[in-house]
């Protein structure tokens, strides 16, 4: 096992790393920005290294200087996290030609799965039914064109080298196309330095499903289950859970073991998401693979009583695979909300701020809190909104949203508008108690123009 491992990453990702570390008796080390060296974590003696400033492109992004942070403070690994570099084969590589062990899967998997059009083919090829569209990458305007008349509008196009809703435009017919392209092309070049786009039927109504897998590149590979994350706003999630109430208990067993089968064909290691979507007939479709940990994996380790990122650290050090299908075993249900500064009656626009009062409920091992917050904590600007993530678990699913709307009616962040009050209107919904979810509406909030999300 390793000794130290450098954490690059932030905010409750990285407290979230560190707890698993020192649980297995490794040293975490924090690397951190100029903007986040107030942040809460980094104080008790915690031990840190600054790796630039606010800017992400100059820290977490700035490959050479974790690599040299890492180095200086001794660090055998490597833990990205989630975003940042947790999905770049050169990132990975450099790591590699360093012998600094990236927690992840091995660059040439990466950069294969990190590729949209790539991953569709792959996952294609081990039997999982893609959503209909283009064959590849699009070479240009006029392919983009035949594409769409063969698959039938509205269509969506979306960057192969992307995520997070960038480089994605939807169209409702053929008049709409040109610009569309022009605009997701150049979105996609700022964002992740690659134009190319591909194209898919947009799947009206769809529910956004996905498994979560592990493999440790021996040939071991299992499924825990999968999360449902219809409930999104520009393309990114606000609410996950697990089980879906879409999938039946053959459905569930079927397609894990297939998502199972793909990365073990695949020699994956590591811990890793397949990405479905649900249209209205039940048919499922692979839209991509997450070659990294999700912000969302709490809720299956609440329903598997499993350490995700404890056996991402195991396998990384060369271990195998800790965990057997026949002995992963789901209970209950799981919610989960993630709490951002953001204002939902403003399109959702981001808020930076001071927390000028926190106050957080105390509950019991069934209700867990993931964050980085503390009074008097300024919310730097430069990064994602995030603030907290809130799991409840429950022995049904009313009782997991009962649980987690008493512990937000409770809940006290005080200096920024947050996402709490969203997510309450979400808990009391009847269309969400009802599990009448779809990737185009909010159950209980009327949004403001843009606001709502589909293939997130």
């Amino acid at each position: 096992m390793f000794h130290r491992v450098l954490i690059a990453n932030r905010g409750e990702i990285a407290v979230r790393i560190a707890r698993a570390a020192r649980e297995l008796g490794i040293e975490p080390v924090f690397a951190y920005s100029e903007a986040d060296a107030d942040a809460p974590y980094l104080r008790d003696g915690a031990r840190r290294i600054c790796i630039g400033p606010g800017r992400s492109a100059q820290s977490y992004l700035n490959q050479a200087a974790v690599i040299q942070a890492a180095e200086q403070t001794g660090c055998a690994a490597i833990h990205p996290g989630y975003g940042f570099l947790s999905e770049n084969p050169l990132f990975a590589e450099r790591c590699a030609a360093r012998k600094i062990t990236f927690v992840g899967p091995r660059p040439e998997l990466l950069r294969r799965m990190g590729r949209k059009a790539e991953a569709k083919r792959v996952m294609r090829s081990v039997g999982l039914p893609v959503i209909p569209g283009s064959d590849g990458i699009l070479p240009d305007l006029d392919a983009a064109r035949r594409a769409a008349d063969e698959a039938g509008y509205p269509v969506l196009l979306k960057a192969d080298a992307g995520g997070g809703g960038r480089g994605m435009r939807r169209c409702g017919s053929a008049a709409q196309l040109e610009e569309a392209y022009r605009q997701a092309s150049a979105e996609a070049q700022a964002a992740f330095s690659s134009p190319e786009l591909y194209l898919e039927k947009w799947i009206e109504g769809g529910r956004h499903i996905e498994f979560q897998i592990f493999g440790d590149g021996y040939g071991n590979a299992v499924h825990l289950g999968e999360r449902e994350c219809s409930i999104q706003r520009h393309h990114q999630k606000l609410l996950e859970e697990s089980p879906s109430l879409a999938l039946s208990a053959e459905q569930r067993s079927e397609l894990g073991a297939r998502c199972a089968e793909a990365v073990r064909q695949l020699g994956y290691e590591g811990a890793g998401t397949i990405e479905l979507l649900r249209d209205r007939s039940g048919q499922l479709y692979f839209m991509e693979m997450n070659t990294r940990l999700q912000v969302e994996h709490p809720v299956t380790e609440m329903v598997y009583g499993v350490d995700l990122v404890q056996e991402q650290l195991r396998v990384a050090a060369g271990h195998p695979l800790g965990l057997r299908q026949g002995e992963l075993c789901a209970s209950g249900h799981a919610i989960e909300v993630r709490v951002n500064a953001e204002d939902p009656d403003a399109g959702f626009r981001p808020s930076p701020g001071k927390i000028e009062k926190l106050h957080l409920p105390a509950h019991g091992k069934e209700l867990r809190v993931e964050t980085h917050l503390a009074e008097g904590y300024e919310i730097p600007p430069h990064y994602d909104s995030l603030l907290m993530k809130v799991v409840s678990h429950g022995p049904t699913r009313d009782a997991a949203a009962d649980r987690l709307d008493a512990f937000l009616a409770a809940l006290r962040i005080e200096g920024v508008p947050t996402t709490v009050g969203l997510h309450r209107k979400i808990l009391a919904a009847p269309a969400f108690r009802r599990g009448e979810l779809d990737t185009t509406a909010i159950p209980g909030f009327t949004p403001s123009s843009g606001s709502a999300s589909n293939h997130g």
